[in-house]
């Protein structure tokens, strides 16, 4: 297929929150490259309000795959798989997850379908169900990886210098009036094993002496913050934010610190500074610029067979993460 005729591209990158906010950076490269082109977009539910409104999708279709495994009822299947069967008449699908069940929905949608092959994903039967495929390292830079499935399925480049000098990802409705100088500390994540201690958050905010909000997203990481602020004078809890809300105050803010976790990525994806905190995980996960560095843990990682049980980010030193923040803040701490 000539890439000239491409005018209705449908991406599917269904999970997880991070991934989502590490993946919507393309959209703005594209419309580079196909300033005619409509785009949608198929994700998870709970996931698509932080999409919402963005100026360069088209139109956002999202599916329950969760419900539907919790139910079984193979009638919610059905209606699932006819929903995506009457979608629009795609040009190309790229799937940018790589996993069977991106794949399974990419290929309901329509038959041009493009993804990456056996070899560059972690499910690599997932390579069946597409059309034509892109090879990258499994363990290259996520970031990288998504760019080039998508540059790759529509025939042009994305350089390093267009990343460093990308616009905000997602729009915000307004910026906060606030003259003080205020960090966001991302305090939860998917596993514990991916936390920073609580008694550490509660020592970096005492070093820092600056404002800390603390970002929570569910009961435990609100009674974390509730103890964090409890036992340091300038830690304070943000209030329960909505995605869109979340977006809106990271990009406000002076400085992120936080666990490899979705919020954590908003500054990166908003070019706000930030410095994410590695334990189990490894920074292939964030992408490196002058202003969003990052601190990994000593222990050793193997991104095919993940140990949940390494708890090492709590050997990353309060000294450490204070000395980055300060250079990031030009020493105005």
């Amino acid at each position: 297929m000539s890439h000239t005729n491409i005018q209705k591209i449908a991406i599917v990158r269904l999970s997880a929150l991070g991934d989502i906010i590490n993946s919507a950076v393309v959209l703005q490269f594209i419309k580079q490259q196909y300033p005619d082109a409509k785009i949608d977009w198929i994700t998870e539910e709970v996931f698509s309000s932080i999409l919402e409104n963005h100026p360069l999708i088209n139109k956002i279709y999202t599916i329950n795959l969760k419900k539907i495994k919790k139910s079984k009822k193979i009638s919610e299947l059905l209606s699932m798989i006819s929903k995506l069967k009457n979608l629009d008449n795609y040009d190309l699908i790229i799937d940018m997850q790589g996993l069977i069940k991106s794949a399974i929905v990419s290929k309901i949608i329509g038959k041009n379908t493009h993804g990456f092959d056996k070899d560059s994903s972690r499910e690599g039967i997932s390579s069946l169900f597409y059309n034509t495929t892109s090879k990258i390292a499994y363990d290259e830079n996520v970031i990288k990886r998504n760019c080039f499935v998508v540059a790759d399925a529509l025939g042009f480049e994305i350089t390093d210098k267009m990343l460093l000098d990308k616009k905000p990802v997602f729009k915000t409705d307004k910026k906060l009036n606030d003259e003080k100088l205020k960090i966001a500390i991302v305090i939860g994540a998917s596993w514990k094993s991916k936390k920073y201690p609580k008694e550490k958050i509660a020592m970096l905010c005492d070093v820092l002496k600056k404002e800390c909000v603390l970002i929570w997203g569910n009961k435990d990481e609100k009674n974390d913050a509730l103890w964090i602020a409890k036992n340091s004078f300038y830690a304070k809890l943000a209030p329960k934010f909505s995605l869109g809300e979340l977006v809106s105050f990271i990009s406000s803010v002076d400085l992120v610190i936080g666990n490899d976790t979705g919020p954590t990525h908003i500054a990166w994806a908003q070019n706000i500074p930030s410095i994410t905190l590695f334990g189990p995980t490894t920074s292939r996960m964030i992408y490196e610029t002058p202003i969003n560095k990052y601190i990994k843990s000593p222990s050793k990682v193997d991104i095919n067979n993940i140990n949940k049980n390494d708890f090492s980010i709590s050997e990353i030193k309060v000294e450490d993460v204070v000395n980055m923040a300060k250079g990031l803040l030009n020493n105005g701490l």
